[in-house]
């Protein structure tokens, strides 16, 4: 008698390799990267000034320069355009720089006035606005009023005025050149101690006390000495009056001279828009 044959199956299970993880962790290390980037470039933006920060923000809002055009909208007419700034021309912004400049000659006017001690060598602070810039003459009379005659020793009151000027003067980053004046009368006999030496002393230690005083080094571009080569009153070369030190804040320049406004490079119009805008406004 034939057994019935037993039917045997066997199943044979295929071993799967590992699924695929996906690309999940990839955009997490893209956002994780840009959230570091946007960090970084808000440090670096907090880090620089105020006329920087503004003209950022200017181009982020119009990258194209076509907000006259349509502002925030497709539509010719409508959007955000109609609150952009006028475009201005180079002169235009020359002009404000200069207004800036002379806004800052009222300011230190003002701060100085505020301060009694300084009523007497007030008088002698002469603040003008000329084609170099803002210039600020410390004039001297028969008496010596802001240094020993004769000597680069300033007057004991004269050091905290300094300071005040040099403390004003660091609200804008112009550069500044200090400059020394004699009158025609030689002090000492020695000749290896001239005008040229007095002028140039007398400059260097205007410098010393403006930096002490809040100005940055940096902003200083040249301490000169003249002796009476450049006399304020030429007719009259021994008068007291050619005894002085000037404190000039330059107009920016890009070109490195000192002399008339040079007119700024032209950075792309919404810049350019949104600094003029910024730079009527009042000082920081």
């Amino acid at each position: 008698m034939n057994k019935e044959r037993e039917q045997i199956i066997v199943v044979r299970k295929k071993k799967a390799g590992h699924g695929h993880h996906g690309g999940a962790w990839k955009v997490a290390f893209a956002d994780f990267m840009t959230a570091m980037f946007a960090m970084f470039l808000v440090l670096w933006i907090v880090g620089q000034s105020s006329d920087v920060r503004v003209a950022i923000a200017g181009y982020f809002q119009d990258p194209l320069g076509r907000g006259k055009e349509y502002g925030a909208s497709i539509i010719p007419g409508a959007g955000a355009q109609a609150a952009l700034p006028t475009p201005v021309s180079q002169t235009q912004v020359t002009n404000l720089l200069r207004q800036r400049l002379e806004q800052l000659g009222e300011r230190i006017r003002a701060r100085i006035g505020e301060r009694p001690e300084f009523d007497e060598l007030a008088k002698h602070l002469e603040i003008e606005v000329t084609n170099e810039g803002l210039r600020l003459q410390l004039l001297e009379d028969s008496t010596g009023v802001f240094f020993e005659t004769g000597s680069a020793q300033p007057r004991p009151q004269v050091r905290e005025f300094l300071a005040q000027l040099g403390t004003e003067l660091a609200a804008l980053p112009n550069e500044v050149v200090v400059d020394g004046y004699t009158d025609a009368r030689p002090y000492s006999p020695n000749a290896a101690y001239s005008n040229w030496e007095l002028s140039a002393d007398r400059a260097n230690v205007t410098r010393r006390i403006l930096v002490a005083g809040g100005l940055p080094d940096r902003q200083l571009r040249q301490v000169r000495g003249h002796a009476d080569r450049d006399l304020r009153r030429p007719e009259d070369p021994h008068s007291p009056s050619n005894r002085r030190v000037t404190i000039t804040m330059l107009f920016d320049s890009d070109d490195g001279t000192i002399g008339a406004p040079v007119p700024l490079p032209g950075p792309p119009q919404p810049l350019r828009d949104t600094l003029a805008a910024h730079l009527s406004g009042p000082l920081p």
